[in-house]
């Protein structure tokens, strides 16, 4: 993954620096020149607010002359990449002001990189305002436009702020999933799965809803789409987002195992399990077979984490079986506990079999 200094480096502020003050007809743009200078430390959200701020000092105070300058650099094809997100920041800050027109220049901003994060203030403000322009995006031949329709109004975007308006309620933004579900671009269609997956975390009966009707009246894509917008609520095993996708949680098998063959793992090592799952039924059964890890906490208790092992179809009477291997390397976002841990198998949503083994964490 890019490190803060090669997403936005001292480089690429210089680079920036030079843009718009040739845009503002200018020989230099002081503060960005001294903020490209003073950046080591900062993290990458640390490095877009102080970008931000040296680009709102630098150029003018009204927003007709800073538009002119923003837009007189969109025709530099070098203005383009990182350089751009912390100049959607600043538009973000001076557009608020004027509102429409701002929306309209991250419009035009967001093919260079996305400004699927500065267009969140506005649905912060304003919601119905803001929803009423970009649901016009919606028709944009552009597919980085029509896809910030639908990743600026996210409830969750990830590294930006949420939309807590969106959290409580997100139906004002389904009419801008409902017209880019079916869109040409993968692009976009990945962004509406993302949405949709978000929907799922706080009002699961909404999302199946939503998946439901978009299945009703299906295209090729629109399968995928609903598998990956729902694959929160098939973790964790929800029937009603099982049985829409086909998976019946009462399907007809046996399931041997987990069969645990290192009863004993260190940090680092590698838990190892055998499985098997029989269809015992009359007919093909669609199965999502995951496994579930419940990490033992510091207190004793345990918290479960859902991982995938397959999808497939089982014919009558066929056995599907592995071997498993689910390493405890240390990993920054989990911290582990020696103990007595317990792994299961999951079966289209329903726990089948379950074993233990021990954890040292050292």
């Amino acid at each position: 993954m890019p490190t803060a200094d090669e997403l936005l480096s001292a480089d690429t502020v210089t680079t920036l620096a030079r843009i718009l003050a040739r845009s503002g007809g200018r020989r230099t743009a002081p503060a960005l020149t001294a903020r490209a200078t003073a950046l080591d430390g900062l993290t990458y959200s640390g490095r877009v607010a102080a970008v931000r701020d040296a680009v709102l000092a630098d150029l003018p105070e009204e927003w007709p002359a800073f538009e002119a300058v923003v837009r007189t650099a969109l025709a530099e094809p070098g203005f383009a990449g990182w350089m751009t997100f912390p100049v959607n920041e600043a538009v973000a800050v001076r557009g608020l002001e004027v509102f429409e027109p701002g929306l309209e220049l991250l419009h035009d901003l967001t093919s260079r990189l996305t400004a699927e994060s500065a267009v969140r203030p506005f649905l912060r403000a304003d919601p119905d305002r803001a929803l009423a322009v970009v649901r016009k995006w919606t028709d944009d031949p552009d597919p980085h436009v029509r896809r910030l329709a639908s990743e600026g109004t996210r409830p969750r975007l990830p590294w930006a702020p949420q939309l807590p308006a969106f959290v409580a309620d997100p139906r004002p933004a389904l009419p801008v999933l409902d017209a880019l579900h079916r869109d040409a671009s993968e692009y976009v269609r990945r962004s509406v799965s993302n949405h949709l997956n978000d929907i799922s975390r706080d009002h699961p009966a909404l999302a199946v809803e939503t998946a439901a009707r978009w299945l009703a009246e299906p295209v090729d894509t629109t399968d995928r789409v609903v598998r990956h917008g729902l694959r929160t609520l098939v973790k964790a095993g929800r029937p009603e987002a099982l049985t829409l996708l086909g998976h019946a949680p009462d399907v007809p098998v046996t399931v041997h195992g987990p069969v645990v063959t290192t009863p004993r793992v260190a940090v680092g090592e590698y838990l190892v399990f055998d499985y098997a799952v029989t269809n015992t039924g009359e007919l093909p059964a669609e199965l999502v077979i995951d496994y579930v890890v419940h990490h033992t906490k510091a207190n004793g208790t345990r918290t479960p984490k859902v991982f995938k092992l397959v999808t497939r179809p089982l014919a009558p009477g066929e056995t599907l079986g592995g071997t498993k291997r689910h390493s405890f390397k240390p990993i920054t976002t989990r911290r582990y506990h020696s103990g007595e841990h317990l792994v299961q198998l999951q079966v289209n949503g329903r726990v089948r079999g379950e074993a233990v083994f021990s954890l040292d964490a050292g």
